[in-house]
């Protein structure tokens, strides 16, 4: 890259972080750097003497993190929080600055003729969906991945690496995984500063914090109901993937569990060969997309790792890992789910669309940067690395066809949520029947009368029943489970009901009686009219 380029890279850059930091500042308040809004919140709350864990923002939102997350957050309580918003932003895009640099050393340290590709992936990084949803959320998770990537890459003084992986794993615990890559990388050493900073950092938390360490230790940590709906379609790990199937909660656990095993040990195996090559770099970036994976949560602004992933093969040699590098990088920017829904014409493909981010991050764990880590074998002639490719290539294309091919209602809905009693007073839910009188005048003589709105990435329903229906269940597709929608006596009169559905075009929604048949149904062909209304429409008998 000439000089020119370069300085045009950059600026691209800069430009892109300022507009992306002046659209941030242009949201609504309660939805700007709403995250960032936690975290003053709680240490606010915290610095006014009450339990850290007991804090709920005006968002909705809880503190999740360990105690000694709290100490380090705990001086931005005292700077104004408008003040702090644009010093988060500021410190954010300097966060992909330093990645970018970091990742732009491993590629010089494979092809020094690339000195210059810091500020090509500098401006890749940035429009990334991932880097996007740690400005808009003013997410600390941008930082952790630094931390991470500075100690595993080897950058770090040699007697002080695994220093910041403690650290890191002691804000968000995802990092420990590194600490397992160290041991089977032989890395003894690194692995036990990183042990004993996390012990340390967690001693510290108890000791300053010892009440809110208490809680957090013996129950918040295992409270995911504080991290918000795991089934939605931001939670692109395979976990989250398998809620969004429909496996059965009994079988989860050991489904989950299985894959998790299967796909984290080839990544670190993987890894500990890269860093035999000398690139620990690769095998930093390669044990971060399996935290990505195997996490029970991987929410946008925690999949920077695969982001890194299409970096670097976007920088090596040879067309097809180019190719693939490119292809993940497409998947890490847009949101192919709602991008490409109306040409999904099965459920399974949705499928793949919604979940095309773990399915990335999955690929890089199990291919290992092109290695094909599964054979554990180094190809060497290019004639073996063409049929290799080929052979996966066939395989991966053999399985989204039959994907594609599946009645995955699950995937094809991946932000149902059937709402309770607690949520009757929110507006956004219940939007056709607030109150006893709009009950009253919205309800006809049909079983099931309802409303949609329709917002970006979902339907919501909003309606009443007669005392003729014992019971409304949904579908989200043909083939799928039916989930059942609460039916609520909010007020004198008819029962109302509430929930939001991804994507209805394959839904289906039926009454059933007191004799347990069903009377009433509302089915996908008519279901499609409705996307934009929101009047009260009867069900079909």
């Amino acid at each position: 890259m000439k000089q020119p380029r370069v300085v045009a890279l950059w600026s691209g850059f800069g430009a892109v972080a300022m507009v992306s930091s002046a659209l941030v500042m242009r949201r609504p308040t309660g939805e700007r750097l709403s995250d960032l809004h936690i975290y003053y919140g709680a240490m606010r709350h915290l610095g006014a003497g009450h339990p850290l864990y007991e804090f709920v923002a005006a968002n909705g939102g809880p503190f999740t993190y360990p105690p000694f997350a709290a100490l380090v957050l705990r001086p931005i309580a005292i700077v104004p929080e408008p003040v702090l918003r644009w010093i988060w932003l500021a410190l954010t895009c300097a966060a992909v600055a330093a990645i970018a640099a970091v990742i732009g050393r491993v590629l010089v340290r494979d092809q020094p003729e690339r000195r210059a590709g810091i500020a090509a992936v500098a401006c890749g990084l940035m429009i990334s969906a991932p880097a996007q949803s740690n400005l808009r959320f003013g997410q600390v998770s941008i930082f952790i991945v630094l931390l991470a990537l500075i100690d595993g890459a080897g950058l770090t003084p040699a007697r002080y690496r695994g220093v910041l992986v403690g650290i890191a794993a002691a804000i968000k615990l995802t990092p420990l995984l590194f600490v397992v890559h160290f041991l089977i990388s032989r890395q003894y050493r690194e692995a036990g500063r990183a042990i004993a900073v996390f012990v340390g950092c967690a001693a510290l938390g108890a000791a300053v914090l010892p009440a809110d360490s208490w809680t957090f230790w013996t129950g918040t940590i295992i409270e995911t109901s504080r991290i918000g709906n795991l089934a939605s379609l931001g939670n692109q790990s395979v976990h989250g993937m398998l809620l969004r199937v429909g496996i059965a909660p009994a079988s989860l656990p050991v489904i989950w569990a299985a894959l998790v095993a299967i796909i984290a040990g080839v990544a670190l195996l993987r890894a500990r060969q890269l860093v035999a090559e000398g690139r620990p770099g690769h095998a930093a970036v390669l044990v971060g997309c399996a935290t990505v994976a195997a996490s029970p949560v991987s929410w946008t602004h925690h999949q920077v790792w695969p982001v890194l992933a299409a970096m670097l093969l976007v920088g090596t040699t040879g067309p097809a890992r180019r190719v693939a590098g490119a292809a993940l990088l497409v998947v890490m920017t847009l949101s192919l789910g709602a991008l490409l829904s109306p040409v999904s014409m099965r459920p399974g493909i949705q499928f793949l669309f919604e979940n095309a981010r773990v399915l990335g991050a999955v690929a890089v764990c199990m291919t290992g940067f092109g290695g094909l880590a599964m054979t554990a074998v180094t190809a060497r002639t290019s004639t073996v690395v063409a049929r290799r490719w080929l052979r996966a290539g066939v395989a991966a294309a053999a399985a989204a066809a039959f994907l594609a091919v599946q009645p995955l209602p699950a995937g094809a809905d991946p932000t149902f949520k059937a709402y309770a009693l607690a949520d009757v007073g929110n507006p956004r839910y219940f939007f056709v029947c607030r109150s006893e009188a709009e009950c009253a005048a919205f309800a006809t003589d049909a079983p099931v009368t309802f409303g949609t709105a329709t917002e970006k990435t979902k339907v919501r329903v909003n309606g009443v029943v007669t005392s003729a229906v014992t019971r409304l269940e949904y579908t989200s597709a043909p083939g799928g489970a039916p989930r059942q929608i609460p039916l609520l006596q909010a007020y004198p009169g008819p029962r109302v009901f509430s929930f939001r559905s991804a994507n209805m075009a394959h839904g289906q929604l039926v009454a059933y009686g007191a004799d347990g048949q069903p009377f009433a149904t509302y089915d996908e062909e008519l279901t499609a009219a409705f996307h934009a209304s929101t009047g009260p429409r009867p069900a079909i008998t």
